[in-house]
This record gives structure tokens, sequence and C-alpha cells, in this order.
């Protein structure tokens, strides 16, 4: 079999090329461009074969033109400038007749940059559907040779992203991303695991798969437990579903205007600010917002064109700052922060098996599943437990239990934590297991 090779992944100097085409047809009185290319390739495999094959190359220009305080959008996936130029009258031509903006900011001027380079793996990038294929028939021969029902996904991804305006703000990033997920089901017992990483060498695929298939068979034969509050483990996987509940939430604007945990409010119900600076949390719960980061070297930039550098989001258990827009960062003489990501949590050289051993008795929670809002206010969520939780007893994993729905208050988990293990990278997210004192399960679920 021999491999097309794609030959229209712009470089970044071509990229660059484009957008400066585009600003300078412009005939508005401000522009901003946006341009994406994506590399992706996803292969599906169920019931221990290969099922799925997909590769796909996008491309994506857009445009938004401004006359005065009115803007307008519009978008073109074809490469050609004939067809950029068309895009740019559409956008002006809906920009002229656009409502005025009131919340209209300025173009961003040219920011400053890290010099850094964001991490970019040939060998992902140009990874064949026969190397695939390969990593996937391994993982099936190891789950048919242990007796379980294999299914998951191996993908990867290259991306190309840059920004530019008539301001003369400029951005031009590319990066790697390969990602693996793994589910086993035997009986009524089942386990899932993920990793990720900027290149493909970096995935542990046969060791997660060979955990992964070691928790199901454990997992069958799942016994009853009444509900209540217990001391649960989260697998960093498991805690990587709940901890960017609360980083998603640390908006300012909300906060201010009193629709936020972290909004303060006077007798009568007023909001009179924010919590930022108050202890909200116990001590070990530090997290930044850090590109940088080893197993992250993510974008030096947001979509926005403001700087993705390290940002203390919360250090010693203390909220930093909040999430500010450019508009509500102007209205409270704040500094805009750009996106609060990518979630890097501090962790430690503990293992999720020291902390089980640490606990006299407590739940082991693999997964958490279909997490949603009870309350957004108050940052209530429910959720289940899912492929595999566990009772443990003096130390030890005693048995495998029933799954289980929570309805949990996440400020209030945070506050609870009493314990860390080491990091992993869960898609664009750095995050440990943690030990977790009262959290609270309302009911059994049937789930496996």
């Amino acid at each position: 079999m021999t491999l097309a090779t794609s030959n229209t992944f712009l470089t970044q100097k071509e990229a660059l090329a484009l957008i400066d085409f585009a600003i300078a047809q412009s005939q508005a009185d401000g522009v901003f461009i946006s341009l994406s290319v994506r590399e992706t390739a996803l292969s599906r495999f169920s019931e221990n074969q290969i099922s799925q094959n997909v590769r796909k190359h996008t491309f994506s220009l857009t445009v938004t033109s401004y006359f005065g305080q009115r803007s307008a959008s519009a978008s073109t996936t074809e490469l050609d400038r004939e067809a950029i130029a068309q895009t740019l009258r559409r956008a002006e031509d809906l920009a002229r007749i656009a409502p005025v903006d009131p919340e209209w900011v300025e173009l961003l001027p040219p920011q400053t940059y890290s010099d850094r380079t964001p991490a970019f793996d040939q060998a992902t990038a140009s990874l064949s559907p026969l190397k695939q294929g390969e990593i996937i028939q391994q993982v099936c021969d190891l789950s048919k040779n242990a007796g379980v029902n294999g299914s998951g996904t191996l993908s990867y991804k290259a991306s190309l992203d840059a920004i530019g305006n008539s301001a003369g703000l400029r951005g031009c990033d590319r990066t790697t991303e390969a990602d693996f997920s793994f589910t086993a089901r035997i009986d009524d017992g089942s386990s899932w695991n993920r990793c990720t990483a900027w290149s493909i060498d970096q995935l542990p695929i046969i060791e997660l798969t060979e955990q992964v298939i070691k928790r199901a068979i454990a997992s069958r034969n799942p016994q009853t437990i009444e509900p209540g509050d217990y001391t649960v483990i989260f697998e960093p996987a498991a805690f990587a579903s709940l901890l960017p509940w609360v980083i998603w939430n640390l908006d300012a604007r909300a906060a201010d205007e009193g629709r936020s945990f972290m909004s303060r409010s006077d007798d009568s119900g007023t909001p009179i600010g924010n919590k930022v600076g108050e202890q909200l949390f116990n001590p070990l719960v530090e997290v930044q917002r850090n590109p940088t980061h080893d197993l992250l070297q993510n974008d030096r930039f947001f979509g926005n064109g403001l700087s993705n550098h390290p940002l203390d989001i919360i250090k010693n258990g203390i909220p930093q700052t909040l999430s500010y827009s450019r508009y509500w960062a102007k209205e409270q003489n704040q500094e805009p922060t750009g996106g609060m990501y990518p979630i890097v949590m501090t962790g430690s050289d503990r293992s999720v098996a020291d902390l089980i051993a640490s606990t006299e008795k407590g739940i082991l929670v693999s997964r958490a599943w279909y997490v949603r809002y009870v309350n957004p206010r108050t940052l209530e969520v429910t959720g289940m437990t899912r492929d595999g939780t566990f009772l443990i007893e003096n130390g030890k994993i005693s048995q495998p239990i029933k799954n289980l729905r929570f309805n949990q208050c996440l400020p209030e988990m945070l506050k609870n934590i009493v314990a860390l293990s080491k990091v992993k990278r869960f898609g664009g997210s750095v995050i440990p297991g943690c030990k977790v004192e009262n959290f609270h399960f309302s009911s059994i679920t049937d789930s496996i």
C-alpha cells in the first residue's frame, strides 16, 4: 500500500501570506482574519476489530469586517484568492447593515508572544493508516487473548492556526496531538481509560490496554452498597471530567453580575463583587493555565489574539483571577486574560495506589460519566460512575460495586480534597488523581 501525501497543508509562511493578502484587499474600517488548517485521522475499533478509518483535511478562513461599531463575519473553505476576496466582500456587505454592537471593542493591537516553539511532531503528522492499523491490531489481539470485548479510538491531529488584523496583529502556530481511548467489557464488568500526547510515540498504548483489561476482569459481579457520603479516590481520568467544570465557571462577568459560585452579595442579594483572593478550596489545590507544560506545549495565542501565557488561576486553594473578556476587562478596569486553558493542576509524587493504601474505607472511581448541571449558581452537578467502581477497605480494593449517581457541589469537592497523585494528560488538560472526603452519592444506577 502506498500512502499519498497531502500537499495542501500550508506552511506558516504561506498562511501569513494569505492573511496579509486578505487584509490588503479589505475595504472596511478594520478587519480581523483567522485561518485554520487541520489534518486529522481517526480509527475506531469494536468487538476486537477495526471498524472505521477516517482521514480528513480541512481549511477555513474567517473574515470579520468592521465599520465603526458594526461588524459581521463570513467564512470560506477555499484556498484561492478569488474566494478569499469574495468572502471579504460578503463580510463587508453584512457589516454595513449590522446593528451597532454595544459591547464593541477596538481591534487588538500587535501583541508580544513567547519565542518558544509549540510541539509539532512530524512522525505524528504523517502517521499512515497502515501504522494506525498495526497499533490497533496489537490492542485487539491483547483483548481477544484475555477474553474481553475491546473497543475504542486512535486519532491524531496536525493543526495550523494563523491570525491577523489591520491594526498590525499577526500570529501563527502549528501543533500536533495524538489520542487513544480504550474500553474493555466482559460479562457485567467494564473498564476504560484514555491518554493524550503531542507525539504518537508518547502514548503508553500497550501499558494502558493491559491495565484496562485487568480492571475490567476485576470489576465483574459488582455488589450493592448504600448511597451516601464517602471518601472517594478519583483516578486522574475521572477527575478530568470534574475539575474543568470549576475552571469554566471562573468567569468575571458572571461573578460580578451575581450569576456564579464566585459571586459575592450583600444581605439583600445585590451583587457586590467576586471572591477572588478568598480561601475557597483546600491549600493543596493549585491550578494554572500553562501551555508550556512538558506534556502540552500548546499554541502561544488564543483565537482572538490574546497571549496564551502561563497564568496562576488557583494558588494554595485561593482563586487568583477570573476570566476577563476584552469588553468586561475594559468595563472593570482590569486586564483581559484570554481563555482559562489549558488547565494544569499540580499533583504530587504519589500514585493512586498510595492514595488507596491511605484510605480506611472509601470508593475508587475510574470514570465520571454524563456530568450535567443541577444548579449553575452554586455549581452543583450530577453524574454517574462508570467502567469500574470499587469499594476500598483497610487500604485495599475489596470488591467491585454497582455504579452510583452523584449530586455534588464542585467547590465543596475542591474544599474537601485531602491528597493528590501524579498528573497525567487527558485531552488538553493535565490532571492528578485525588482523594476527596464527604463526596455525595445519591442513588444506585444500572449503568456499567
